[in-house]
């Protein structure tokens, strides 16, 4: 493992601190490619504005045609948590825009498979729809789409993930509308905006054509840095009569749903770019002063958090999890009513049930993990290092669970990995299953695209992104596949990329290992992109021991000064002095709070 310091240019830091941002927040900024205290308004007013997002405009039209009316909507989800939170903004956002008549349904993974397809399309008919609308999904769904508007709905696709290419050409479904800011000629300058944002923008650009046709009385937009409606504020009430919209009444406020989209965000593993930081920073905001959905304060409870101390670590390793594993084991369904649902009762049963169901997925993953990594051993144990790429099949995987193991091999072994589980859907059973996950330098869906080209009929489908992606193959070409995926990595990877490398700040200067400015870091928005702060430097160990038989617990001197240490799932002992990264943190024993260092990693 080799630690990199990032570079923080000192111009950056300077202007940073010269405009009250704290010294170390100023480095860590800085480092992390901002260099104007602009950068870090995270305002409502400073967001990319919807005219920027190609379809939106359109989407608007349509849908407040529809209103007018008095037409029926469809919202199709996706069955992770980008998903379930992009469908309830949808459905949330709907009504308080006047919609009466809105439903949703979410594929079920095993039998539906992703997106929207021809047998769903006509599901959705069933239910009486007259406009459909995709959520986190749909830029590949060219025969559902087709049958949807064959069955007479207008089709509005709202999705983020990269068009199907075909032969260097971007292909996109023939929708009535489409929002996406990867198809082409979009401007919008985020690019790596989630799903659940992109209906948020939709939402917005609704909203201002409403306006623009009459229906608001005025604007209720906050306009100052950060500003939040007045507790216990109610949306406006009542539905349009069919045939015309309603009376000019209050402009309902939108951001009431930036704690959603905050997390869907988040759970996604999307860039924080600028515009995704304001989102979440407003969403936490919110969660923050106490307005939150109930579903969301249920999940929090269940969790073990503190909503009033909210941060994104409490996205991607809790709350994040227990929605996505009503996908991965169960029906989503559970996951959007959780965060549908305004009853605090409901929301409480609701969030114990998917904290059943993430205990179940965490035990199904342990015993894959350790199944995968065996695999992975055993490849090592063939030659002086893993392949290039890694790709493992079992019959006792779950298909449900597949992409979090790929992510835990692909990070313990700093390889692309694939991990494939047998279909559990009705007939399929000789087909497989993989989700991947890559590293830097491999861009994961490309790397499919050229398999697909050189072994003609060996991917029965596949999508995805650069770092993530899934595809389906029959089990007799597990092989061919593995074959073809590690030449393309061979040959697109060289040893520099293959070497773990970990980007961290450098050493933590004494004044700061305190508890309070453990907090401080906690509360600024970190994620993909703009890493959370890792330290680095050489420090002595005093003594280590073994606890919970996987964890190595660590009394540590930094800067001639004692401190605790844990390093979770490590349990090789380490030198007298050895050069650490780490995380700053705090543990509270007996009521009193005490800094810690989580490690992350040892310079070898």
């Amino acid at each position: 493992m080799k630690l990199h310091i990032r570079d923080a240019p000192p111009r950056s830091i300077w202007a940073l601190e010269q405009a009250g941002v704290h010294p170390l927040l100023a480095r860590l900024y800085a480092a992390r490619g901002v260099h104007t205290p602009d950068e870090l308004d995270d305002g409502l007013t400073r967001l990319l504005s919807p005219s920027a997002l190609s379809g939106a405009g359109s989407a608007a039209r349509l849908l407040a045609d529809a209103l007018e009316v008095d037409r029926k909507i469809c919202v199709v989800a996706d069955y992770d948590c980008d998903g379930a939170t992009a469908c309830a903004v949808a459905l949330r956002g709907l009504k308080l825009l006047g919609f009466r008549h809105v439903t949703y349904l979410v594929p079920d993974r095993v039998v539906d498979g992703y997106g929207l397809t021809a047998p769903i399309a006509e599901r959705v008919k069933a239910l009486g729809a007259d406009v459909l609308v995709t959520v986190d999904n749909g830029i590949a769904s060219f025969e559902g789409v087709a049958r949807a508007r064959e069955l007479g709905m207008q089709v509005l696709v709202t999705d983020h993930h990269l068009p199907a290419l075909s032969n260097g050409s971007l292909l996109l479904p023939d929708a009535d509308v489409i929002v996406n800011p990867n198809q082409p000629g979009c401007q919008f300058e985020s690019k790596s905006i989630a799903g659940v944002g992109v209906m948020f923008y939709v939402l917005l650009a609704l909203r201002a054509e409403l306006r623009q046709r009459g229906k608001y009385v005025a604007s209720t937009l906050p306009t100052s840095r950060g500003s939040l409606p007045p507790q216990g504020a109610e949306p406006a009430r009542g539905g349009p009569s069919p045939g015309s919209l309603p009376q000019a009444s209050a402009e309902p406020r939108l951001d009431t749903l930036l704690p959603l989209v905050a997390l869907g965000t988040v759970a996604d593993v999307v860039k924080l770019d600028g515009n995704n930081r304001r989102l979440v920073s407003q969403g936490l905001r919110r969660i923050r002063a106490g307005h939150l959905p109930a579903g969301l304060a249920s999940l929090f409870t269940a969790a073990g958090r503190n909503a009033r101390t909210a941060t994104t670590f409490d996205f991607g390793f809790a709350l994040g999890p227990r929605i996505n594993a009503a996908g991965r084991l169960s029906d989503m369904t559970l996951g959007i009513e959780c965060l549908l649902t305004d009853d605090p009762g409901r929301a409480d049963e609701l969030a114990r049930t998917l904290e059943g169901i993430n205990r179940e997925r965490r035990d199904i993953e342990s015993g894959m993990r350790e199944q995968a990594q065996l695999a992975a051993d055993a490849m090592i144990d063939e030659a002086d290092e893993p392949p290039p790429a890694i790709a493992i099949f079992d019959p006792e995987f779950h298909e449900g669970v597949v992409g979090i193991v790929a992510s835990r091999i692909k990070d313990k072994l700093h390889r692309p990995t694939f991990v494939f589980a047998a279909s559990q859907a009705p007939g399929k059973s000789h087909e497989l299953k993989g989700s991947g996950r890559s590293i830097a330098g491999f861009h994961l869906r490309d790397a499919l695209d050229l398999v697909a080209k050189r072994c003609p009929g060996v991917l029965i489908k596949f999508g995805g992104h650069a770092m993530a992606a899934g595809c389906t193959i029959r089990q007799e070409h597990f092989e061919q596949f593995e074959h073809a995926l590690q030449q393309v990595a061979r040959e697109q990877l060289d040893a520099a990329t293959l070497m773990r490398q970990l980007d961290t700040d450098g050493p933590l200067a004494a004044v700061y290992r305190r508890a309070d400015m453990v907090d401080t870091l906690h509360q600024a928005v970190w994620g993909q992109g703009f890493a959370a702060p890792t330290f680095s430097e050489e420090l002595e160990v005093v003594s280590q021991r073994i606890v919970g038989d996987k964890h190595l617990s660590l009394k540590l001197k930094h800067q001639g000064q004692p401190v605790d240490g844990i390093w979770f799932g490590h349990t090789e002992q380490l030198p007298a002095r050895v050069t650490l990264a780490f995380r700053l943190d705090a543990d509270e024993y007996q009521g009193v709070r005490r800094v810690r260092f989580l490690v992350e990693a040892v310079e070898s």
